[in-house]
Protein backbone atom coordinates (compact mmCIF):
# COMPACT_ATOMS: atom_id res chain seq x y z
CA UNK A 1 0.00 0.00 0.00
CA UNK A 2 1.38 3.74 -0.75
CA UNK A 3 1.04 5.98 1.89
CA UNK A 4 1.13 9.80 0.35
CA UNK A 5 1.46 12.47 2.55
CA UNK A 6 0.41 16.04 1.50
CA UNK A 7 3.74 17.36 1.96
CA UNK A 8 5.83 14.70 -0.01
CA UNK A 9 3.60 14.55 -3.00
CA UNK A 10 1.48 17.62 -4.87
CA UNK A 11 -1.29 16.91 -7.28
CA UNK A 12 0.76 18.15 -10.74
CA UNK A 13 3.43 15.52 -9.59
CA UNK A 14 0.84 12.80 -9.92
CA UNK A 15 -0.74 14.56 -13.05
CA UNK A 16 2.85 13.94 -14.44
CA UNK A 17 3.52 10.42 -12.98
CA UNK A 18 0.09 9.46 -15.18
CA UNK A 19 1.03 11.25 -18.18
CA UNK A 20 4.20 9.08 -18.09
CA UNK A 21 2.62 5.89 -17.05
CA UNK A 22 -0.08 6.76 -20.13
CA UNK A 23 2.13 7.77 -22.70
CA UNK A 24 4.26 4.48 -21.74
CA UNK A 25 1.60 2.57 -22.35
CA UNK A 26 0.06 3.22 -25.30
CA UNK A 27 3.90 3.12 -26.61
CA UNK A 28 3.99 -0.17 -25.34
CA UNK A 29 0.65 -1.06 -26.77
CA UNK A 30 1.67 0.69 -30.14
CA UNK A 31 4.60 -1.48 -30.22
CA UNK A 32 2.99 -4.79 -29.40
CA UNK A 33 0.21 -3.70 -32.26
CA UNK A 34 2.82 -3.04 -34.89
CA UNK A 35 4.97 -6.57 -33.94
CA UNK A 36 1.15 -8.11 -34.71
CA UNK A 37 0.71 -6.55 -37.93
CA UNK A 38 4.42 -6.95 -38.93
CA UNK A 39 4.03 -11.05 -38.11
CA UNK A 40 0.22 -11.12 -39.65
CA UNK A 41 2.04 -9.46 -42.76
CA UNK A 42 4.94 -12.40 -43.10
CA UNK A 43 2.33 -14.66 -41.51
CA UNK A 44 2.77 -17.49 -44.11
CA UNK A 45 5.78 -18.62 -42.55
CA UNK A 46 5.86 -22.10 -43.53
CA UNK A 47 4.38 -21.17 -47.30
CA UNK A 48 7.32 -18.48 -47.01
CA UNK A 49 10.27 -20.73 -46.44
CA UNK A 50 8.78 -23.23 -49.25
CA UNK A 51 8.51 -21.00 -51.49
CA UNK A 52 11.99 -19.94 -51.17
CA UNK A 53 13.25 -23.39 -51.53
CA UNK A 54 11.16 -24.42 -53.77
CA UNK A 55 12.38 -21.23 -55.69
CA UNK A 56 15.81 -21.14 -55.31
CA UNK A 57 15.60 -25.16 -56.52
CA UNK A 58 13.18 -24.40 -59.43
CA UNK A 59 14.99 -21.28 -60.77
CA UNK A 60 17.79 -23.08 -62.32
CA UNK A 61 16.32 -26.35 -63.18
CA UNK A 62 14.37 -24.10 -65.17
CA UNK A 63 16.91 -22.33 -66.66
CA UNK A 64 18.84 -25.74 -67.89
CA UNK A 65 15.21 -26.82 -68.70
CA UNK A 66 15.38 -23.86 -71.43
CA UNK A 67 19.09 -24.13 -72.43
CA UNK A 68 18.43 -27.79 -73.08
CA UNK A 69 15.27 -26.74 -75.08
CA UNK A 70 17.18 -23.86 -77.26
CA UNK A 71 20.10 -26.26 -77.84
CA UNK A 72 18.59 -29.56 -78.81
CA UNK A 73 15.11 -28.64 -79.57
CA UNK A 74 14.04 -31.15 -76.77
CA UNK A 75 13.59 -30.63 -72.88
CA UNK A 76 15.72 -32.24 -69.46
CA UNK A 77 15.80 -36.17 -70.45
CA UNK A 78 13.66 -38.47 -67.65
CA UNK A 79 16.44 -39.65 -66.10
CA UNK A 80 16.17 -42.59 -63.62
CA UNK A 81 13.05 -43.17 -62.53
CA UNK A 82 11.98 -40.14 -64.30
CA UNK A 83 13.16 -38.31 -61.66
CA UNK A 84 14.95 -35.52 -63.36
CA UNK A 85 11.76 -34.93 -65.84
CA UNK A 86 9.69 -34.35 -62.40
CA UNK A 87 11.35 -32.23 -60.97
CA UNK A 88 11.91 -29.92 -64.70
CA UNK A 89 7.35 -30.21 -64.63
CA UNK A 90 7.19 -29.40 -61.07
CA UNK A 91 9.99 -26.30 -61.46
CA UNK A 92 7.74 -24.65 -64.05
CA UNK A 93 4.95 -25.25 -61.27
CA UNK A 94 6.46 -23.84 -58.55
CA UNK A 95 7.38 -20.20 -60.47
CA UNK A 96 3.95 -19.89 -62.18
CA UNK A 97 2.68 -20.43 -58.44
CA UNK A 98 5.24 -17.85 -57.11
CA UNK A 99 4.01 -15.51 -59.64
CA UNK A 100 0.86 -16.27 -58.83
CA UNK A 101 0.75 -15.77 -55.21
CA UNK A 102 3.06 -12.52 -56.21
CA UNK A 103 -0.07 -11.21 -58.44
CA UNK A 104 -2.59 -11.95 -55.92
CA UNK A 105 -0.63 -10.37 -52.83
CA UNK A 106 0.05 -7.40 -55.53
CA UNK A 107 -3.33 -7.10 -55.73
CA UNK A 108 -4.62 -7.09 -52.65
CA UNK A 109 -1.79 -5.31 -50.98
CA UNK A 110 -0.67 -3.18 -53.38
CA UNK A 111 2.80 -4.77 -53.19
CA UNK A 112 4.22 -7.90 -53.78
CA UNK A 113 5.53 -10.36 -51.39
CA UNK A 114 7.47 -9.48 -48.33
CA UNK A 115 11.36 -9.90 -48.33
CA UNK A 116 11.14 -12.62 -46.32
CA UNK A 117 14.07 -13.48 -44.01
CA UNK A 118 17.17 -12.24 -45.38
CA UNK A 119 15.44 -10.73 -48.34
CA UNK A 120 15.02 -14.22 -49.89
CA UNK A 121 11.84 -14.35 -50.69
CA UNK A 122 11.96 -11.06 -52.83
CA UNK A 123 14.94 -12.45 -54.54
CA UNK A 124 12.91 -15.58 -55.18
CA UNK A 125 9.74 -13.34 -56.53
CA UNK A 126 12.04 -11.50 -59.02
CA UNK A 127 13.93 -14.65 -59.99
CA UNK A 128 10.44 -16.33 -60.73
CA UNK A 129 9.51 -13.52 -62.94
CA UNK A 130 12.88 -13.48 -64.63
CA UNK A 131 11.82 -17.32 -65.20
CA UNK A 132 8.68 -16.67 -66.34
CA UNK A 133 10.10 -13.86 -69.12
CA UNK A 134 12.67 -16.36 -70.29
CA UNK A 135 10.03 -18.96 -70.53
CA UNK A 136 7.98 -16.75 -72.75
CA UNK A 137 10.91 -15.99 -74.85
CA UNK A 138 12.49 -19.41 -75.26
CA UNK A 139 8.82 -20.92 -75.71
CA UNK A 140 8.00 -18.14 -78.44
CA UNK A 141 11.25 -18.67 -80.62
CA UNK A 142 11.27 -22.43 -80.61
CA UNK A 143 7.23 -22.05 -81.78
CA UNK A 144 8.43 -20.13 -84.25
CA UNK A 145 11.24 -21.98 -85.27
CA UNK A 146 9.55 -25.24 -84.97
CA UNK A 147 6.06 -24.83 -85.35
CA UNK A 148 5.29 -26.59 -81.88
CA UNK A 149 7.07 -27.18 -78.60
CA UNK A 150 7.54 -30.58 -77.20
CA UNK A 151 5.12 -31.99 -75.22
CA UNK A 152 5.26 -32.02 -71.37
CA UNK A 153 4.89 -35.78 -71.41
CA UNK A 154 8.09 -38.64 -71.84
CA UNK A 155 8.20 -40.38 -75.18
CA UNK A 156 6.33 -36.89 -77.03
CA UNK A 157 8.29 -36.08 -79.94
CA UNK A 158 11.06 -34.12 -79.26
CA UNK A 159 13.38 -32.08 -82.58
CA UNK A 160 16.48 -33.09 -82.83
Amino acid sequence: MLLLSPGLTSLPSLQSSHTRFTSTHRHAAFKVQSMAKESSESGNGVAEKVAIVGGLVSTPVIGWSLYALKTTGCGLPPGPGGSIGALEGVSYLVVVGIVAWSLYTKSKTGSGLPNGPFGLLGAVEGLSYLSLLAILVVFGLQFLQQGSIPGPLPGDQCFG
